[in-house]
C-alpha cells in the first residue's frame, strides 16, 4: 500500500519545502524506497507556460511535454528520475477538471461546490501517482503558505486524505520559520505556534515540524516547540541555512528526518541511507581545483530562478570538472557594439540564454560576434542557439537581413522560420513543441565527443527553427548543424569546426542535468572554459 507525505508551509513563502521535500525524498530513496514527489500550486493559471518568468521564475518542461513549476527540477535533480504531468498541479487545472465534469453531466444535475466537488479532484490527483503501483512513497507539496485563501482547498483535502488513509499511511510535514532576533539576542518561537494554530483550526495536526532557522536550535527550544504544537520532540525538526541547497540531504539524514517519517508511517528502516555518491559530489562541489568566470547573457536575468535549471546545471557540470563555476548575469539589451569587449573581455565562456521576444535579441547576436572572432566558448539554448544562426548569416553568409520571423515576419532571409504545425496555433498555452524527442548525432563533432554516443533524445520548448532551405549554404561557411531530429530533419545542434567550442542546441540541455548524471554539453563546455582560461594564463 503506498504511503503519502504532505509538505505544507507556514510563516512565510519562499521557505524551502521543495528543497525539503527532495531532500527527504533523496534519503527514502537511498534506503531502497520507491518515491515521487508531487507539486500542488493555489494560482488559476493551469499551468506556469503562459506566466512572465519574472512572475514565477522558470518553466521546467517534462519528458512527457508538461510545462510545469521549477520545483519540479529539484525533484528530478536530486532523485535522478523523470517526472511528469501527473507531477504538477494547479488549481486551474483542478477547477478545469471540475467544469468540464459538469458540462457533460458526470454530476447528474448535482449542485457543484468547492466541498466535496473541487475537494474530490484534488485527492483524485492526489492519488494518480499512488495507484500506479509504480512507488512505495508519494511526497506532495503544497504550494503557499497556511492561510491563504487560495490554498484552503488543498488544506482541506489534506484532512479529508488524512482521515481516509488513516495515521500510518498519510502524514503532515509542516515546515515553518524560527527567526532570530539580533536585539533580543534569541530565536522566537511565536510564529511557530500560530502556524501550527492556523493549521489547527483547518482541522490538522501535523505530525513533523521542520524549523527553517539561521541560528541552531537548543533542545529547550525544541520541548517547548512540541508542548505547544502537539508533536514530539524528536518530530521537530532543525532546518539550518545551507551553503548549498545538496547540503540539505545529509543535514536532514543527521536530524533523523527520514527515520522519524518511517517510524510514523510504520515502515521499515530498510538499510541505511546509501549517500556515499551524493558526498563525493559535494566534496567535489566544495572542493574545486580550478575556476571559471562563465558569462550568462539573457533577458530576465534580474531574476535568477528565470534560469534556475541553466545555473544548477553550472553546478553538476563544475563539480564533473572539479571546478568552481562562477555565472555573472548579463543583461543582453546592456550589450552594444561599443561595450562588448568591456563586458564580455574578461569571461572564459558565454552562454546565450533561452527566451522570447524581440527585447535584447540584438545584444545577444552582438555577444555571439564577440566570442565566435574571438574564440571564446560558446553555448547556445533555443533562442541563444537561433541567435547564433542570424549573427553567422549576417556576418559571415554576407545575409545582412538575416533574422527570425519570431522578430521580423517579413524578412528578406527567414534563417530561423516558424515550425510548419505552429503556424495555424491561437492559444498560447501548452502549444508549442513540448517535451522530450530525438536526436540524431554525426559522429567526429563537438557534439559527439560529449554524448559518446549517436542517439539521443532531448527536451523542447519552442515553436520555431533553423530553415532548412539555408542549410547547405550555412555548412559551406563552416557552421555544421551536427544534431539533426530523424523524423521531421530538424536541426537540432549546430556548431563551429574551427573553434574551440561553439555549440547551440535548439533544445533545453538544462532540464536532463542531474546530480548523479552532470549534462554532457555542460561538462563539455566547463571543460573548455577552463581550457580557454589556463591559455590565456599562460
Amino acid at each position: 500500500m503506498t504511503k503519502y507525505i504532505f509538505v505544507t508551509g507556514g510563516v512565510t513563502s519562499s521557505l524551502g519545502k521543495g528543497i525539503i521535500s527532495a531532500s527527504l525524498a533523496k534519503l527514502l530513496q537511498a534506503r531502497g524506497y520507491r518515491v515521487t514527489i508531487q507539486k500542488f500550486d493555489p494560482y488559476i493559471n493551469i499551468d506556469p507556460g503562459t506566466l512572465n518568468p519574472y512572475e514565477h521564475g522558470e518553466c521546467y518542461v517534462t519528458e512527457d511535454g508538461a510545462e510545469t513549476d521549477l520545483d519540479l527540477g529539484h525533484y528530478e535533480r536530486f532523485l535522478n528520475a523523470p517526472t511528469s504531468q501527473a507531477n504538477n498541479i494547479t488549481t486551474g487545472r483542478i477547477y478545469q477538471n471540475v467544469i468540464n465534469k459538469e458540462r457533460r453531466g458526470d454530476f447528474l444535475g448535482k449542485t457543484v461546490q468547492v466541498v466535496p466537488h473541487i475537494t474530490d479532484e484534488i485527492k483524485r490527483n492526489m492519488r494518480i501517482l499512488g495507484e500506479s503501483g509504480n512507488y512505495d512513497i508519494v511526497i506532495t507539496e503544497l504550494g503557499g503558505t497556511v492561510g491563504d485563501i487560495e490554498s484552503l482547498p488543498f488544506i482541506e483535502a489534506v484532512r479529508q486524505f488524512k482521515w481516509e488513509e488513516g495515521p500510518t499511511n498519510a502524514i503532515v510535514i509542516h515546515l515553518t520559520l524560527i527567526p532570530f532576533l539580533a536585539a533580543a539576542g534569541e530565536l522566537k518561537t511565536k510564529p511557530t505556534q500560530h502556524s501550527v494554530k492556523a493549521l489547527l483550526e483547518y482541522g490538522i495536526q501535523p505530525d513533523i515540524l521542520v524549523c527553517r532557522t539561521e541560528h541552531h536550535i537548543s533542545q529547550d527550544i525544541r520541548k517547548k516547540i512540541a508542548l505547544f504544537c502537539n508533536v514530539n520532540v524528536n518530530a521537530v525538526i532543525e532546518s539550518i541555512d545551507a551553503s548549498s541547497i545538496y547540503s540539505v540531504p545529509l543535514l536532514m539524514m543527521k536530524e533523523h528526518l527520514d527515520k522519524t517519517v518511517l517510524s510514523k508511517l510504520k515502515l521499515p528502516n530498510k538499510n541505511e541511507p546509501d549517500m556515499e555518491s551524493w558526498k563525493d559530489f559535494l566534496g567535489r562541489l566544495k572542493n574545486p581545483t580550478a575556476e571559471v568566470k562563465i558569462g550568462l547573457v539573457g533577458k530576465y536575468v534580474e531574476l535568477p530562478d528565470a534560469y534556475k535549471s541553466i545555473t544548477e546545471a553550472f553546478i553538476h557540470a563544475g563539480a564533473k570538472n572539479e571546478c568552481k563555476v562562477r555565472v555573472e548575469y548579463i543583461p543582453s539589451e546592456s550589450i552594444n557594439a561599443d561595450n562588448v569587449k568591456e563586458k564580455l573581455g574578461h569571461l572564459q565562456g558565454v552562454l546565450v540564454a533561452p527566451g522570447f521576444g524581440s527585447r535584447g535579441i540584438e545584444g545577444k547576436i552582438e555577444a555571439i560576434k564577440y566570442v565566435r572572432t574571438n574564440d571564446v566558448p560558446f553555448f547556445g539554448i533555443c533562442l541563444g542557439m537561433q541567435c547564433a544562426v542570424i549573427e553567422f548569416g549576417r556576418n559571415v553568409l554576407g545575409l545582412s537581413q538575416a533574422n527570425t520571423t519570431e522578430i521580423d515576419e517579413s524578412s528578406k532571409h527567414p534563417v530561423i522560420n516558424m515550425m510548419e504545425g505552429q503556424k495555424n496555433v491561437t492559444a498560447k498555452g501548452g502549444t508549442m513543441r513540448l517535451g522530450a524527442y530525438p536526436c540524431d548525432i554525426k559522429k567526429g563533432t563537438k557534439a559527439y565527443q560529449a554524448y559518446g554516443k549517436q542517439h539521443i533524445t532531448e527536451r523542447h520548448r519552442h515553436r520555431y527553427e533553423f530553415n532548412n532551405a539555408y542549410l547547405k549554404q550555412y555548412e559551406e561557411a563552416g557552421m555544421q548543424a551536427s544534431g539533426i531530429n530523424p523524423e521531421s530533419n530538424l536541426v537540432e545542434i549546430i556548431e563551429l569546426k574551427n573553434h574551440p567550442f561553439f555549440v547551440g542546441g535548439q533544445f533545453h540541455p538544462e532540464l536532463k542535468s542531474t546530480v548523479a548524471n552532470p549534462h554532457p554539453l555542460f561538462v563539455k563546455f566547463v571543460a573548455a572554459a577552463m581550457e580557454h582560461a589556463e591559455k590565456k594564463t599562460k
